[in-house]
């Protein structure tokens, strides 16, 4: 019987010769990452597990990136209980502030993950590392406590959805508008425990920062975990990056006869930017059908749109332009490293002469939490991957997820609008 790339993977690190759905696995783990917002639970489940040291040092990175900087005292307490127990551990990839960024954009550009490994981390949207052709997935904290302990832990094996992209990119449509697609047809719970393998000549073509995307958001559709087929650009992303060798990644590829539980074709040679309404990921439609609607605060940033090309896009398309009188902007490079690029390149200015407010790495506003949180009845157009009732702060807020450009020509004018309307 055929294996999917999934199945793949995990039968590799299981030491199997085969897996199916349904079977129960113990996996060894690459890489056990937690930050600042789920460490602290972790390491107090980790010690009353009688644990004395982590598996090994250079596989638990820890990252500060979800209330940081620290926007109050219990906050502050937080990450210095994550700082203490990386000194304590001797924590090789230990990520403080100001050297830190998103965790999810971090590991990948500091090349800590592989093609071929199996991930985990304390944060739903863990997920993301599959863009390198992983198992990458997000674990409460008694699993990471146990995954410390142990280096390995317990799955099973999840279903496989086909999903295909064919066709070429119209301008200005991107991996988001192509995702959005997926979490309209999937709903929020139709990839539940299930895993999605992204393929296709389309995202063949794709650089890996639209990849990323892909299976960034696919716990928006439930997943367990969703995975992009790793090839040469995947091998050109992590050359001179992986602080592994090349001789222990593994490019796996599905086999021909691997059985899917579902199947979903796309051609996207016509999509247009599509919009994600309130209050759901799946509530999705192209922008030239959604209400025009006065908006409040554009944000571009977070794991899902905060690299350095998402940021190159929308300071295209605002480039000698101002932000509508009406409407706020708040720019989150994703790193530090990303920040940097953002200033040598000049983008930092064209977003202060718009008149944008531009933020240091944060996972803040994406889960409502500080550093552009939405107030009583706002509308907000984000980049985030989520828009669900109070996730971005006040419950009555209305919140848009779109792609940068449509976030940066929504800026512009004000309302919803499609990038060409700003650039045409």
């Amino acid at each position: 019987m055929g294996m999917t790339l999934t199945e793949k993977i995990l039968a590799n690190r299981a030491g199997l010769k085969e897996v199916k759905p349904g079977d129960l696995i113990i996996a060894k783990i690459d890489i056990a990452m937690a930050t600042d917002i789920s460490s602290p639970l972790t390491i107090k489940v980790f010690k009353e597990m009688g644990g004395e040291r982590v598996f090994d040092t250079e596989k638990v990175p820890l990252v500060h990136d979800h209330l940081v900087p620290a926007k109050d005292i219990q906050s502050a307490e937080f990450s210095k209980m994550m700082r203490n127990f990386a000194q304590e551990q001797g924590i090789k990839y230990y990520y403080e502030v100001g050297r830190s960024g998103i965790s999810h954009q971090l590991l990948p550009e500091q090349g800590l993950i592989c093609p071929g490994d199996v991930v985990l981390g304390a944060d739903s949207h863990s997920t993301t590392y599959g863009g390198l052709g992983c198992f990458a997935t997000g674990v409460g904290s008694t699993d990471m406590a146990a995954a410390w302990v142990l280096g390995e832990t317990w799955l099973r094996v999840p279903e496989s959805i086909k999903i295909r992209f064919s066709g070429k990119l119209p301008e200005w449509v991107c991996g988001k508008d192509m995702m959005l697609l997926v979490c309209r047809d999937l709903g929020l719970e139709g990839g539940t425990y299930r895993a999605l393998e992204f393929g296709g000549q389309t995202i063949t073509d794709m650089p890996m920062y639209d990849r990323f995307v892909f299976a960034n958001m696919t716990i928006e559709c439930g997943g367990k975990n969703g995975v992009v087929f790793p090839d040469d650009t995947t091998r050109e992303y992590l050359k001179g990056r992986a602080v592994r060798p090349e001789a222990e990644w593994k490019f796996f590829e599905p086999d021909e006869d691997a059985i899917y539980c579902q199947e979903l074709n796309y051609d996207v040679s016509d999509l247009e930017p599509m919009v994600a309404q309130p209050n759901l990921p799946g509530n999705v439609v192209p922008v030239s059908e959604s209400e025009r609607v006065p908006v409040d605060q554009v944000y571009i940033g977070s794991c899902t749109n905060g690299k350095i090309e998402d940021l190159r896009i929308a300071a295209q398309v605002i480039k000698g332009k101002k932000v509508h009188a009406k409407t706020r902007m708040v720019v989150v490079p994703a790193t530090e490293q990303i920040y940097h690029e953002m200033l040598t390149e000049g983008l930092a200015e064209i977003f202060h002469a718009a008149g944008a407010s531009i933020g240091p790495p944060t996972c803040g506003a994406c889960f409502g939490a500080h550093m552009g949180v939405m107030g009583e009845n706002e509308v907000g157009v984000f980049t985030t991957n989520r828009n669900f009732v109070g996730r971005n702060g006040h419950t009555s807020a209305q919140v848009y997820l779109v792609s940068p450009a449509v976030a940066a020509a929504t800026a512009v004018l004000g309302v919803l609008a499609d990038p060409r309307e700003v650039l045409n």
